[in-house]
């Protein structure tokens, strides 16, 4: 799959304690997006942060935090992106999702090929 040079960022935040249907909630998403076919998702997990609730997590010695932040980026294109924010808008009880429109640069793969 190629994608164009204007493609979509998706950026999910959310907690690494939060579930859907007793799941991780990053876990859901990124089996979701490879289901319907989008190019790729990747979860960072973060050191610090806080949301909605203004309750900071961070990995500090002095905290440790089992609910540290979590970003989910997808990339693909716009006609795909759309219907998978509704899916996220109707699976997620709480988070953040962004999106922004991307350059591409270039979106390949080794096929085996050394």
């Amino acid at each position: 799959m190629n994608l164009p040079e204007k493609a979509v960022r998706l950026r999910i935040f959310t907690g690494e304690e939060n579930r859907i249907d007793h799941r991780p909630t990053f876990e859901v998403i990124v089996h979701e997006a490879r289901q319907r076919g989008l190019a790729g998702a990747t979860v960072y997990r973060g050191v610090m942060g806080y949301g909605v609730n203004s309750q900071v997590r961070t990995t500090s010695i002095l905290r440790l935090s089992e609910d540290l932040p979590m970003i989910i980026e997808i990339v693909d294109t716009a006609e795909k992106i759309a219907p998978f924010k509704d899916y996220l808008i109707e699976t997620m009880s709480e988070g953040l999702v962004t999106a922004e429109e991307v350059n591409v640069v270039f979106h390949k793969h080794n096929q085996g090929k050394k």
